[in-house]
């Protein structure tokens, strides 16, 4: 029996910049606006850090086919 192994992308179809949010959207089976509504606001209650953390994901998470 083979399984299926879901990796995790940024998303070519569902970015509006990088296509970080989109990937997780995808990957965790979740419409990517609210991925995207709890990433603001953990940026904002966590004094901006979520920009650095958006920006190291989208230079490590590779681009989807």
């Amino acid at each position: 029996m083979v399984q299926h192994v879901n990796r995790l992308y940024r998303s070519r179809n569902e970015r509006i910049l990088g296509g970080v949010c989109g990937g997780l959207g995808e990957y965790f089976g979740v419409d990517p606006v609210v991925i995207r509504l709890i990433w603001v606001v953990l940026t904002l209650l966590t004094l901006f850090m979520g920009i650095i953390v958006y920006i190291i994901a989208w230079i490590i998470i590779p681009e989807g086919f």
